[in-house]
């Protein structure tokens, strides 16, 4: 039994033996397959992968074949434009030097034409020379002169004729400028009124004081009167206390006096202690502050006008002119005016205009007298006797002592200075008298425009110089335009009188007008 069993086990062991190694056998044989197919599709793989590369490579060498091609080419077509530039500089260089060569061939031509001409002039020259020495031989046989006294009687020959021509040209030249003189005039005189501002004219007798309240006026009179009577006695001008609210008025004809009453007023109300010492103390103070305005005035106006090296009393007096007046017109305004005018004729006329401008602002300095007994004199030959007196110029002296035909004018600018101080003096709103006629005039202007049919506005302009008339563009055509301004200007020449001339501006407009909604 146990042997049996061992025989058993024997063969039982034997046969799983045989069983595992025929097992292993399997795997062993499906390992060596799966290498197999392992390698084969590495190998596979390998085959693949060499192929893309090798088409990859080729793909780039083709592009940069593509690449050094196009490089090629460009170079290729640098290269040809160049040689096409070359050429074409070439056949430019070959032309111009053709040109060159054939004008310098035409100049060497035209040279020699020039020496054969020249050659020729030469021997026609000498032929001429001496054929006019025959002819002068002959002539003076025939004459019984030599060339020398011909010549000198042909010489005064033509200086006579010379003569007649010339005093008959400058008499034909003295006529046409004694008919155009007076319009060159004219014209000159237009231009410098045109070129100088007009001022209204000033009041030049009273001043009105502003007051805070009637309150002050008490104090102003004082007890009895007595403050009043100082001011005025201190200052010399006449205070006159009514019903008009918050006023005072100060009368007097020397606006200097005036001014220093007024400033003294203020200065007292100011400080509000009011009584007669304090009176003459303030207006003391004020009349030195008034000097030196005065002179800082004269300073000021010089300085302005150009005009240098005055004297210092004569600069004080231009400065007193500020607080004159005459006929209403502020006299420091008249003379700085006079000045500018004097200063653009002589400009115009070809004088010295900074010696005009000099004597027309001194034109008037003897209307500022510093005496009682100055006042006797007629203002023209004080202020000459001033101006000789501070060093002046003869020609300003004589152009000041001239202006009101007092002495003889001897110079070009005497004329200049009357003529700018009338035209400043009688220019429209320049004085008083004159003013209300003026402003009628413009008045009566503008009425006559209106007397026609179809005028809608009309203004007076250029201080009556121009009338500018708007008309309505429905009832006035243009050609009814040209006529209606001729036919107001007629008018104004019949119905009106008027220095210088009116210029008539009809104006005519048309205007559409519609609204967008």
């Amino acid at each position: 039994m146990i042997i049996a069993a061992i025989v058993g086990l024997a063969i039982g062991f034997s046969i799983a033996k045989l069983m595992e190694k025929g097992k292993a056998s399997r795997t062993i044989a499906n390992a060596k397959k799966e290498a197999a197919s392992i390698i084969n599709s590495a190998k596979l793989d390998g085959e693949n992968l060499k192929k893309d590369k090798i088409f990859q490579a080729k793909e780039k060498f083709l592009e940069l074949k593509a690449e050094h091609e196009k490089v090629i080419i460009n170079k290729d077509k640098k290269n040809n434009e160049a040689e096409k530039r070359i050429r074409d500089k070439e056949s430019q260089v070959s032309s111009e030097l053709g040109k060159s060569k054939k004008l310098n061939d035409e100049l060497e031509a035209k040279i020699k034409d020039t020496e054969h001409r020249n050659e020729y002039l030469d021997k026609k020259q000498a032929e001429l020379e001496k054929l006019h020495k025959n002819q002068v031989q002959q002539l003076e046989v025939i004459s019984g002169l030599s060339a020398q006294d011909a010549k000198s009687q042909l010489m005064e020959s033509l200086k006579e004729t010379a003569r007649n021509d010339a005093m008959s040209y400058l008499q034909n030249t003295l006529e046409e400028a004694k008919l155009t003189a007076e319009q060159e005039a004219r014209k000159i005189v237009i231009n410098t009124i045109q070129r100088i501002g007009t001022e209204e004219a000033v009041e030049n007798c009273v001043s009105v004081f502003n007051l805070e309240s009637d309150d002050v006026k008490g104090r102003i009179i004082g007890r009895e009167g007595r403050n009043i009577r100082a001011l005025e006695a201190a200052t010399g001008v006449e205070i006159i206390v009514d019903d008009t609210p918050e006023a005072i008025i100060l009368s007097c004809f020397d606006s200097v006096r005036r001014e220093v009453a007024r400033l003294s007023l203020h200065k007292l109300v100011t400080d509000g202690r009011i009584h007669p010492a304090r009176i003459e103390e303030i207006v003391k103070k004020t009349e030195k502050q008034i000097e030196q305005e005065i002179v800082e005035v004269g300073k000021r106006t010089v300085i302005d006008l150009g005009i240098h090296g005055l004297h210092p009393e004569l600069i004080r007096a231009v400065g007193r002119m500020k607080y004159r007046s005459s006929y209403g017109q502020n006299l420091l305004q008249h003379s700085r005016e006079v000045a500018k005018l004097c200063g653009v004729m002589a400009a115009e006329l070809g004088l010295n205009p900074k010696l005009a401008k000099r004597a027309g602002l001194l034109h008037d300095i003897g209307k500022v007298p510093n005496t009682e007994a100055e006042i006797e004199t007629p203002h023209a030959i004080l202020g000459m006797q001033w101006a000789e007196k501070y060093g002046e110029k003869p020609d300003v002296c004589n152009a000041i002592g001239a202006h009101h035909d007092e002495i003889e004018m001897k110079t070009l600018i005497s004329p200049i200075v009357q003529v700018c101080d009338a035209i400043s003096g009688a220019r429209p709103g320049a004085r008083r008298q004159v003013l209300d006629s003026y402003i009628q005039r413009l008045k009566d202007l503008e009425d006559i425009a209106f007397g026609f049919g179809g005028v809608q506005k009309a203004y007076a302009i250029q201080a009556g110089r121009e009338l500018r008339v708007i008309v309505e563009s429905d009832k006035v055509s243009d050609d009814k335009a040209a006529e209606l301004s001729f036919e107001i200007s007629q008018k104004i020449q019949t119905d009106m009188t008027y220095p210088g001339q009116v210029k008539v501006t009809v104006i005519r407009e048309t205007r559409a007008v519609n609204v967008a909604k």
